[in-house]
Order: structure tokens, then C-alpha cells, then sequence
């Protein structure tokens, strides 16, 4: 499902930088293979404009209209809370499948669980790819992931959906170009589809969320670093246990702080999101009875801030934390590689 892609995204409803999460992930790191986004609320605009990438991507307002593109799949490209499939969607998939297209899906509601639509995709002969729809597991953690030769790396957060993905990636391909082997392990919907494997942790029977990031670890124990992509935050009332998991299946040696200086709460409640010094102590003394992590480092999501704005939240935690502090969109990563390869 992952080679020769031409990919039309539906975001219809969701066109924007957070809830669209896998659609913005793919445009930047996949930007040759998505020949469309389908979005009627925002058909002929810009989507650099928009999401900040996507350059000369065209927006569409239906399946019709996507076909003069070509593509080959259609990919569900928002991530919803509760990860269940808008009804307002259900025609545009019927349509794509009756077009001729695969359809790839990231939520948590399984397609080929769907009566309707697994018999629309029979009738014509097309897959359904739930990503989510993980191969059994069921191994539990053990603390091997110590024994790797590699240092490993894991992003965390203050809260969900703020660039634990893109923050990893970044990382990956600062250290590949110094010249060291760095290995991306993904454990969500998006960096799955990027790179056609990873487990989807989220899917995951708790008792085997750090089982299965482990093994993810192992098989890449002779590297020099192996960046995971973190989920969720430790102290997020939704999304805390798969955070503890990746904790204990990576048990890094090195953790990257992503924040979003904009928010004050958690995304989705009335949470405020503590000092980052507290949080940076927090996420360091939760593991260390077992291995204890540096974190190394702070990376931002400054998206829509002014340039004014930006450098003042650099200083600002720069200033709390005393650590590096980068966004790797505007900045770049190297300081980042810079205190992982001095650790």
C-alpha cells in the first residue's frame, strides 16, 4: 500500500494544521505522491496558506473532481478525538471506492468493520487499509530495550498533537546527515503511512504497549540512535497511558520535550498545562528507579506565531529550562543533534 502512491487526503471538515494532522504529516514528508486534498470548504485555495505545506497541491471539493489528478487512494487525513468515522464522509468513501480507488484509514473505526462500506469496496474490487487493525501482540515489556547497543531517544510532550512526530523525523534526518545511523521507529497512524511500518500503539491492548514498542527498539539495537516518536503527555487525562508505555518499552536515554507556547490547557479539557521546569523534572524522575533519561531538550510548535512573538517563547524557555531550545520547522533541529551527540 506504500510504493508508486498517488494520494488524493480527505479533510473535509477539518482542513487545519492540528486536526489534520496525517494529512499535513504526509504533505510534508510525502509531498511528490499526494496529487490532491479533497476539503469543500476550502476548494481552490492555497494550503501552504492553509497548513503551512502542501505548495501547488490542489484543494478539490469531490471524488469527481480528484480523479483529474489520477490518484490511486484515498487516505482519511484527520485525527479525531475518539477516532470515529464523520457520517458526512461515508459518501465520499463510497465514491472513491466505486471510482476505483484504495481507501486508507488511520481512525479507530476499522472500515473493513463497516458492513456497508466493506461491501462497497468488495463490490468493486478495492482494499481497505486500517492502519490501526495492528497483527496480534501480545508481549509485555521486560526492560530490554537497555541491552541496545543504540542510544535510544523518545519525544515527549506537555500535551497531544503539538509535534512529537514531526520533531522525531527531524531529528532522524539531522543525525542520518552527520553521518550516523538513525533509525525512526513510528508508533502512530501518520508515521506508519509515511513509512509503511511501526505499530500503532494506540491500538494496542494496554498490557502490550511497552512490549510492542520494545520489540520495535530490539530490532534496530545496533544503530548508533533510535528516534521514537512519542504520543500523548504524562499528564493528559486521555492520553497518559500510552505515554507510560512508551516510557517503559523505550526506556530512553535521552527525551525531547515538545511543547506549543500558545496553549494553556490540554487539548480537549479545562487542564492547565504546568511550567515546563515541572514538567522536564517530571517526565526525568518517572523513570529514574529504572533507567534514568536526560532530557536534552525543548522543541517548539510555533505555527501562526509572529516572528516577534517566536523569538520571545525561544528565550522565555530557554531561560526556564536552561536547555536547547529549537522549532523544527523554523529553526531546525542540529541543536537538538548537537546535545544528543555531546550526551
Amino acid at each position: 500500500m506504500v510504493s508508486k502512491r498517488r494520494i488524493c487526503i480527505l479533510t473535509d471538515g477539518y482542513l487545519d494544521v492540528f486536526s489534520a494532522k496525517t494529512a499535513v504529516g504526509l504533505l510534508r514528508y510525502c509531498p511528490d505522491e499526494v496529487v490532491a486534498v479533497l476539503d469543500r470548504a476550502h476548494a481552490g485555495g492555497d494550503l501552504e496558506d492553509l497548513v503551512g505545506v502542501g505548495a501547488g497541491v490542489p484543494i478539490v471539493d469531490s471524488v469527481r473532481s480528484a480523479l483529474r489528478h489520477q490518484p490511486d487512494r484515498l487516505v482519511l487525513g484527520a485525527a479525531l478525538p475518539g477516532g470515529r468515522l464523520p457520517d458526512a464522509w461515508r459518501a465520499t468513501i463510497r465514491a472513491a471506492l466505486a471510482a476505483g480507488l484504495d481507501v486508507v484509514n488511520g481512525l479507530h473505526a476499522r472500515l473493513n468493520d463497516d458492513a456497508e462500506l466493506a461491501r462497497c469496496a468488495a463490490d468493486a474490487g478495492r482494499k481497505l487499509w486500517d492502519v490501526r487493525a495492528c497483527p496480534g501482540v501480545s508481549t509485555v515489556g521486560t526492560g530490554k530495550a537497555r541491552q541496545t547497543r543504540a542510544k535510544r531517544i523518545l519525544t515527549v510532550g506537555t500535551d497531544c498533537n503539538l509535534g512529537k512526530r514531526l520533531t522525531a523525523m527531524e531529528l532522524v534526518g539531522e543525525l542520518a546527515r552527520r553521518g550516523l545511523r538513525a533509525e525512526f521507529v513510528p508508533t502512530g497512524q501518520t508515521g506508519v503511512m509515511i513509512r509503511g511500518s511501526g505499530v500503532v500503539i494506540d491500538a494496542l491492548p494496554a498490557d502490550f504497549v511497552s512490549g510492542a514498542v520494545e520489540a520495535a527498539v530490539l530490532e534496530h539495537r545496533d544503530a548508533d540512535y533510535v528516534v521514537v516518536e512519542g504520543q500523548g503527555a504524562l499528564l493528559h487525562p486521555s492520553y497518559s497511558a500510552v505515554t507510560m508505555g512508551l516510557l517503559h518499552g523505550v526506556l530512553p536515554d535521552f527525551l525531547v520535550l515538545c511543547h506549543a507556547p500558545t496553549r494553556r490547557h490540554m487539548r480537549h479539557t479545562d487542564i492547565p498545562i504546568p511550567p515546563l521546569d515541572e514538567v522536564v523534572r517530571l517526565y526525568q524522575a518517572v523513570l529514574q528507579p529504572i533507567h534514568p533519561p536526560s532530557v536534552v531538550g525543548v522543541a517548539l510548535n510555533c505555527y501562526g506565531m509572529s516572528e516577534k512573538r517566536f523569538r520571545q517563547a525561544l528565550n522565555q524557555v530557554r531561560t526556564l529550562t536552561g536547555l536547547p531550545v529549537v522549532d523544527p520547522v523554523r529553526t531546525g533541529v542540529a541543536d537538538l543533534a548537537d546535545a544528543v551527540c555531546a550526551g
